[in-house]
């Protein structure tokens, strides 16, 4: 294990190696979680639909990207090269960001529906869950990515 995490933090793994070293682990559960939101917000009739279309438009922008970037450092694109680490830390700190931000206008919608349909209403709560659980993913894979950066 030891050996793994050393070796993430000189250079940017590859292929498989994206299953094995970290910040990279985190990829496949922010894939899920992000998805999950995408598939519980886009279930839910949507009401008030300027806070709700953010929440859409991070959780499809992350969700893509994501699956985009899995896909490049699994194909070895980035050569190991410190440019990619930085793109690396850039681009899920301004993922937290975003799912930040959806998750406070979620949380925000959710208390107004409150009286409303209890179905409805259970399913933004699970949303609003999962949306600051995939934030609280890509803050850890932002951190790590950072110091990853640091150490090249």
């Amino acid at each position: 294990m030891a050996a793994t995490t050393a070796q993430s933090m000189g250079t940017l793994p590859s292929g498989m190696g994206i299953c094995t070293t970290f910040p990279d682990i985190f990829y496949l559960p922010e894939l899920i979680f992000g998805g999950l939101v995408w598939i519980l917000v886009a279930s839910a009739h949507v009401t008030p639909p300027n806070p709700l279309g953010w929440v859409m438009f991070v959780s499809i922008f992350c969700f893509v990207m994501t699956f985009l970037w899995m896909i490049l450092f699994a194909a070895g694109c980035h050569k190991s090269s410190s440019g990619w680490a930085a793109a690396d830390f850039v681009y899920h700190g301004l993922a937290v960001i975003f799912y930040l931000s959806a998750g406070v206008a979620l949380a925000f919608i959710t208390m107004l529906s409150k009286g409303g349909d209890l179905q409805l209403y259970r399913i933004y709560i699970s949303a609003v869950v999962f949306a600051f659980a995939a934030t609280f993913l890509y803050f850890i894979h932002a951190i790590l990515s950072a110091i990853r950066w640091k150490h090249f």
